[in-house]
């Protein structure tokens, strides 16, 4: 099993992801930990198949030009009355039950 967390997923018991990695049944990628950041000697910075990765990763000098290039032709079609990209429609959603497992 692979496990990709962009730190979305609720909270991992790290005993039990060490256990799993440790096993060979679990690979993980995280950039999200508990405590973050994760202290020195932490068991997960030496776990089989355990990549830890900065939570401001995406922060590169290569960010910026392509960031500004993004805004601006957003705005740009926003302020000509074009076609916005990547909308999200909210679902319409009836109330029901509560979901149990």
């Amino acid at each position: 099993m692979q496990l990709f967390d962009a730190g979305l997923l609720a909270r991992m018991e790290d005993g039990a992801l060490l256990k799993e990695a440790h096993g060979g049944r679990l690979r993980a990628a995280l950039d999200v930990t508990d405590p973050e950041p994760l202290p020195p000697g932490h068991p997960l910075w030496t776990a089989p198949g355990v990549l830890i990765t900065p939570h401001l990763g995406a922060f590169t000098p290569s960010l910026w030009p392509r960031l500004g290039a993004l805004v601006r032709r957003r705005l740009t079609r926003f302020a000509t009355g074009q076609e916005l990209e990547n909308v999200v429609h909210q679902p319409t959603v009836t109330p029901g039950p509560p979901h149990r497992s």
